[in-house]
């Protein structure tokens, strides 16, 4: 409203008076944590990455040409691929490390940068130069920028002399130029360079004397004596130096799993993430299995992981944790056992061992089989987390956050660890584990069989896990679509405004399907009046708005009555 009108004529101004739409949140992209090959590209070490497709995630996470997975197993490649063939999209990628913890240092020349000439010989081997560790922090690769090399053509030093009909130095090609890059900085070029320890000063440098003192590299020559300098040549072409791995103490594991929220660091640093809406840790058993950390650490990450879901202050909580059954069988004294050795009763004792229950988190059993490129395809077992979040990102695409993720064929698993049947689930699924089963005998191949959190089991109004995934959709999106009320003057038009909002979100969910009730007045309500609002909270400043919401919820148990009828009776 304008404050004067002075003159006589038409004013045209813009008043805002209806309600603004809620857009729904995304429930669909999740966070993992875990060992990987390398660490490159825009990845750091510990730091969360989105990473798309699988090719994205090769360039960061996995080393030039290679496949991605790692020499010792590590489940989080299996868990990313996963996600992507059971119809993930974005996701973000913890790594903790390149190697176990614990795992002997590799020597300079196994982690260097190998040259080789035209014909495949070897010829350089390039190392960065590495700063001192400071105190009993430890140089983390990821701190340091890792090095371009670009080795191209060059020629001898020119004559030093005013002759202009001088004849120049013959060029017998063994000469090239190396330019090193590290980051933005400007670059260093090293031209006239041969790999001929006795070249003529006048005519080139050996590269070795001639980058001796460089702060960047260290460089060996593996040519070998033998043989003219243009053989022993390095080819021409750009290659990447990269630090040793990071090899952590078997003490640090832990923290380095957790990580620090401030610094956005390993699970904590997941929450910072606002878009992240479910998170896995699947190398927790790779370091359980390896005896890394022993049952009661995992138990900590674990119920850290729950809790972190559980608090999500100021705003409501909306993630979820997919959580795996550690290959264990407490009788035998706590010691990881094989996967296929875990029977269901082994399962179902760990998790009234380990006692933790939450709305916000879910267990799949058994673990699966798939191809492990790294070993021509032959198959591994892995944890089945990352496939299972892959289902819930397709069943949201598909159908919706209010379908249950379950009754879906699972991609790319071979098999199962343990096939589990029906009278073996009667024991697990009511204490909320949900299975994977196999149908051959029905001819549908497997399925995810089962559908429920980890709440107790005699809390059902939060016993599905679609039913908790739809309200954190409901409450997050009601909070995101809202922003715009704060600071509005608290009367009954920002009261019918906000109902209108709320309301109209709210429909469009009902008529999805989401929630249940033959019109929207059975399906859910929405109160902003007087009666909530009384002038004594108004003065503090306070605007509370009351809804209520009625979920479908699966149909898990389907029963047909069936028995004879005669339409004489």
């Amino acid at each position: 409203m304008a404050l004067d009108y002075f003159a006589p004529g038409v004013y045209v101004e813009e008043v805002d008076r209806g309600s603004r739409p809620i857009e729904g949140i995304s429930m669909s992209v999740a966070g993992f944590v875990g060992f990987t090959e390398d660490v490159r590209g825009d990845a750091d070490l510990f730091k969360p990455l989105l990473i798309t497709n699988w090719g994205q995630y090769l360039e960061n996470f996995g080393r030039p040409g290679s496949d991605g997975f790692t020499d010792f197993d590590a489940y989080l490649p299996f868990a990313v691929q996963g996600w992507f063939q059971n119809g993930g999209g974005r996701c973000w990628v913890v790594s903790i490390g390149t190697k176990l913890p614990g795992t002997p240092a590799p020597e300079p020349q196994e982690t260097a940068t190998h040259l080789r000439t035209s014909a495949k010989k070897p010829s350089l081997s390039l190392n960065l130069q590495m700063p001192a560790q400071e105190g009993d922090r430890p140089v983390l690769p990821g701190s340091i920028d890792r090095v371009t090399v670009t080795i191209a053509e060059s020629e001898p030093k020119p004559l030093e002399t005013d002759d202009p009909d001088a004849e120049q130095p013959f060029n017998t090609g063994e000469f090239f130029k190396l330019i090193v890059q590290s980051g933005d900085d400007e670059p260093q070029v090293f031209p006239h360079l041969s790999i001929n320890p006795q070249i003529d000063p006048a005519l080139g440098d050996y590269v070795i004397t001639a980058l001796a003192d460089n702060q960047l590299l260290t460089l060996t020559d593996i040519s070998g004596d033998q043989g003219h300098p243009l053989t022993r040549r390095p080819a021409n072409g750009r290659y990447e130096v990269a630090p040793p791995p990071y090899i952590a103490p078997l003490e640090r594991l832990s923290r380095d799993i957790h990580g620090v929220r401030d610094d956005r660091q390993g699970i904590q640093g997941l929450f910072e993430i606002d878009e992240v809406a479910m998170i896995a840790c699947p190398d927790l058993m790779r370091a359980y299995q390896s005896e890394l950390l022993d049952l009661d650490q995992i138990h900590a990450v674990i119920e850290g992981m729950l809790s972190s879901c559980e608090n999500s202050f100021p705003g409501p909580a909306y993630r979820m944790a997919v959580i795996d059954p550690p290959p264990v069988k407490l009788r035998r004294g706590n010691q990881p056992v094989k996967p296929e050795e875990q029977k269901p009763q082994d399962v179902a004792q760990w998790l009234t061992s380990f006692n933790r229950r939450s709305m916000f988190g879910a267990l799949y059993y058994p673990w699966i089989k798939v191809a492990n490129p790294r070993k021509n395809n032959r198959p591994i077992m892995v944890p089945p987390c990352g496939h299972m979040m892959g289902i819930w990102c397709r069943t949201d695409e598909s159908r919706g956050v209010y379908k249950a993720p379950a009754n879906e064929t699972p991609r790319g698993v071979l098999g199962l660890a343990y096939e589990p049947n029906m009278r073996e689930q009667e024991l697990l699924n009511p204490l909320g584990i949900n299975c994977i089963r196999n149908f051959a005998n029905y001819n549908r191949g497997y399925k995810v069989w089962g559908a429920r959190t980890l709440v107790e089991p005699d809390n059902i109004q939060w016993r599905y896990i679609s039913v908790r995934r739809l309200i954190s959709y409901i409450e997050k999106s009601i909070e995101l679509g809202t922003q715009w009320v704060v600071f509005e003057p608290n009367d009954e038009d920002l009261w019918a405004r906000v109902t209108r909002t709320v309301e109209g979100f709210l429909t469009r969910l009902w008529r999805d399907g989401a929630l249940f009730g033959a019109s929207p007045a059975e399906a859910f309500y929405v109160k902003c009046d007087g009666e909530l609002n009384t002038p004594d909270t108004m003065m503090l400043g306070r605007l509370y708005v009351e809804v209520g919401v009625s979920p479908v919820r699966p149909a898990e148990f389907v029963i047909f009555r069936i028995s004879q009828w005669s339409p004489n009776q």
